[in-house]
């Protein structure tokens, strides 16, 4: 059986915690890493062996994929920083270029017509690979929509490089989703917050791969 490749989740918000358990449930060992090592190893203790802690350099180092969960503004700052660590790695971008608004929901905080997988594939450090993914669900579905059975939710992804095709897909799978990819970063605006394939969009919530196909197709 081929190897795995390493995959560190940085930031242990909401989708964070949910990825690192769902990747555990698939039997899948995963890096997890936070501002505060005692973060990432309280959670260790809850999820078990198969959840490694780690700083967050330390995880940077170790991993092969890096599931960055962490705020819009802050991934940009994250390739400044660990620019030259980032080289030859796959990284994948949940996030979502919003903020509160006054009405108590959620705006964007670039424009409408922009996504933030553009956005960050314009910052990408030099040999790193993008890819949109795992931001297709709010936190609670992602949760409870996933290993579901006979048929498994989706999760939608996007990248410019289909090398990374495989390894994406398998993520998406330890994660409990079956993968659908809808093209290139350029079509990431579709499965992010407010996007015609986000939960939080015109999809309205988790949908089976049979659906996603027709929702696509029609699209």
């Amino acid at each position: 059986m081929t190897q795995k490749s390493k995959v560190a989740v940085i930031g242990l918000g909401s989708i964070g915690t949910v990825v690192a358990t769902n990747l555990v449930k698939g039997n899948r060992t995963v890096i997890i890493a936070d501002r505060t090592l005692e973060k990432a190893t309280e959670l260790s203790k809850k999820l078990g062996s198969l959840a490694q802690p780690a700083t967050i350099a330390a995880a940077v180092k170790e991993a092969e994929i890096i599931v960055l969960t962490i705020w819009f503004d802050g991934i940009k700052e994250f390739f400044k920083t660990y620019a030259t660590e980032l080289q030859g790695k796959i990284i994948v971008d949940p996030s979502n270029p919003i903020a509160p608004d006054e009405k108590g929901g959620f705006k964007k905080i670039i424009d409408k017509d922009q996504s933030s997988g553009l956005v960050l594939s314009e910052l990408l450090p030099e040999g790193a690979k993008l890819a949109k993914a795992l931001g297709t669900l709010g936190a609670a579905s992602l949760a409870n929509a996933a290993f579901r059975q006979p048929e498994k939710a989706v999760e939608f992804y996007a990248t410019d490089d289909t090398s990374i095709n495989d390894q994406i897909e398998g993520l998406i799978r330890d994660n409990g989703f079956e993968p659908v990819r809808i093209g290139g970063i350029d079509k990431s605006i579709r499965i992010e917050v407010f996007g015609d394939l986000h939960e939080f969009g015109a999809l309205g919530n988790p949908v089976t791969l049979s659906k996603a196909k027709q929702v696509v197709a029609a699209a």
